[in-house]
């Protein structure tokens, strides 16, 4: 069934899923646990017998105790919760941090929501749309690498200036990166969401026909602009509809990274080996070369199947939070209630609850405005009401300086590394160059080996007294040390093992390092904050190449060690970042 992917929604739409408050499950509530303690109690005990007595001598009288029923309700959940008790718990969680906004209250209020509707059919399908976009992020920036031979055959290019093709890349994925990090917090999340999967895939199947090699880059350059939007974008939109005890999930999506990584490679052996130039051809013409563009055109019809999938198969809500920033307050509400209606259980929230704890809403001037109005008037704001909250108190700011500083230097270190590995195993073996099967074979391995890393971060994120900052910067750690010791012996087994071991702990750094961006900023500033951190990061990473080219040139082992010390230096930064998210609701 085609769905209209823009339509907004009212809550008439949706009818049987509210209950009210007082009725309604409630997970992980802290006056639901206290409740919960006192039920165990002796005292609560004997007031529980003499209510039972006064209900079988008064028919139909009620009883605030008989609001807690450890038979209804789901393990983990307590029914019962006034409207004064979800102010406390409100205002408790506010209190901790340095806002108190009525934007602030009505994002604890959707928060509370969320978490008792739990985790359902929406949210996982979700989960696996938003995973297209970190699949396609690595999927594309590996498979640009690896066209880079086949580009210098053709083209005349030699293999020193071929790698400059990477700066068209990245130039196109920090300028997207920065655009829709941008345009989701001034558009919505929604129409960000639907249309950097749309770039990549109409510009990487064009890419396939590229004239001549600028004409090439320049198309890489364009895929690149939508590409750079996946990351920042559909990890801000993934957390707004998340609750708060599944938050470790934003990290286990993370595990999409290293697929697309394996995907590339392995279509990569499959096409170049096969449909190339013999190997030393003193001249390639383009009838003989198309195994590279048979793999970038595989990886356009890729993208927009994944496009189609996300735009024409699954309706996207927009994100409750986005609509609460920009006062559309009904339709935050009537979000959360399609949220409970496709997950088939019930919600409590109205208005009326958020207008009694975050008070009446604000009336806001481009609520009736076009969309190209609301980016005109946002854009000319966005200096000081974008970037600026971001630094509006002190905690806030230390940490938003550290994550674009470790952003910037793993932004280098990794694409010196990574994006050259293929060169690095076809020159192990003590000198003598590995044939092209054999090196993406040891590719594919690596790729395949760095999955569980993954997994592996998604369980260590909520382990007490590991939690988020101290797993990303041990991974970060452990992995400029195997760079470094990647570099000790030039045989092939040796390198390969190491280069295994690097992409395992690596893929455990980037994928909490993506999920902790997000869940620091708040949600109307999440899109600028995590999409100039991806900027930053895009930018760094246009600078490798360069740095790649130059210092080989002294010593070709120049490049790895650079690697290693920028990661070495990030994952030490990552150790005075003040907050840690496990546990914590974002805003």
């Amino acid at each position: 069934m085609i769905l209209n992917p823009f339509k907004k929604h009212d809550v008439s739409e949706f009818p049987g899923v509210l209950v009210p408050l007082e009725q309604a499950e409630h997970r992980n509530s802290i006056v639901s646990q206290r409740r919960m303690s006192q039920v165990d109690s002796p005292d609560h005990v004997a007031a529980e017998k003499d209510s039972q007595k006064d209900k079988t001598a008064e028919p139909g009288r009620s009883s605030s105790v008989a609001s807690v029923n450890h038979g209804t309700a789901k393990p983990g959940a307590t029914i019962g919760l006034t409207l004064q008790d979800l102010r406390a718990e409100v205002e408790q969680d506010v209190a901790a941090n340095d806002t108190h906004s009525a934007y602030d209250m009505k994002s604890k209020v959707i928060n509370r929501a969320l978490s008792d509707i739990g985790m359902g059919r929406y949210q996982w399908e979700l989960f696996v749309l938003c995973g297209c976009g970190w699949l396609a992020d690595n999927l594309w920036l590996q498979g640009i690498a690896l066209t880079l031979p086949s580009l210098s055959a053709e083209f005349g290019v030699s293999e020193t200036e071929v790698r400059y093709t990477t700066l068209a890349l990245f130039l196109g994925l920090c300028i997207g990166a920065s655009f829709w990090g941008v345009a989701s917090d001034i558009v919505g999340r929604r129409l960000a969401f639907n249309f950097t999967l749309c770039f990549a895939g109409v510009f990487g199947i064009a890419a396939g026909f590229g004239p001549n090699w600028i004409g090439t880059a320049a198309l890489y350059a364009c895929l690149g602009l939508g590409v750079g939007g996946n990351l920042p974008v559909d990890g801000a939109l993934f957390l707004e509809f998340l609750p708060g005890a599944n938050g470790n999930l934003l990290t286990l999506l993370s595990v999409f990274w290293p697929v697309g990584q394996l995907v590339s490679s392995l279509l990569a052996w499959a096409f170049i080996p096969n449909f190339s130039c013999a190997a030393g051809a003193e001249v390639c013409a383009r009838a003989d070369n198309w195994g590279w563009r048979y793999f970038i055109i595989t990886l356009g019809c890729l993208s927009m199947a994944m496009f189609i999938c996300r735009f024409f198969l699954f309706h996207l809500f927009e994100s409750p939070k986005f609509l609460l920033s920009r006062g559309r307050q009904a339709e935050a509400v009537a979000v959360i209630h399609g949220i409970a209606y496709k997950n088939k259980c019930k919600t409590w929230i109205t208005e009326d609850i958020l207008n009694q704890i975050g008070g009446d809403p604000e009336v806001h001037n481009d609520v009736k405005l076009s969309t190209i109005d609301i980016v005109k008037r946002s854009m000319g704001k966005f200096s000081t009401q974008r970037i600026g909250p971001l630094f509006s108190t002190r905690t806030l700011g230390l940490t938003t300086c550290l994550l674009w500083f470790q952003w910037t230097t793993i932004g280098m270190g990794y694409p010196l590394f990574n994006a050259f590995l293929p060169q690095y195993l076809a020159n192990s073996g003590g000198g003598q160059a590995q044939s092209v099967g054999t090196v993406y074979r040891n590719y594919a391995i690596t790729s395949i080996v760095g999955v569980p890393g993954s997994f592996l971060a998604y369980y260590t994120v909520n382990i007490k007294h590991i939690g988020r900052k101290r797993t990303m910067s041990v991974a970060a750690i452990i992995t400029g040390v195997f760079i470094f010791l990647f570099t000790i012996s030039s045989d092939e087994d040796f390198q390969l093992a190491f280069s295994c071991l690097e992409a395992f702990f690596q893929n455990i750094m980037y994928g909490v390092l993506y999920a902790y961006t997000p869940e620091v900023f708040p949600a109307p500033y999440r899109g600028t904050g995590t999409g100039i951190s991806s900027c930053l990061n895009r930018i760094a990473g246009l600078c490798a190449p360069i740095v790649a080219v130059n210092a080989a040139t002294a010593n070709p082992k120049s490049p790895i060690y650079a690697s290693a010390a920028l990661i070495l230096v990030a994952g030490l930064s990552m150790f005075a970042l003040p907050i840690e998210t496990m546990g914590r609701q974002t805003l």
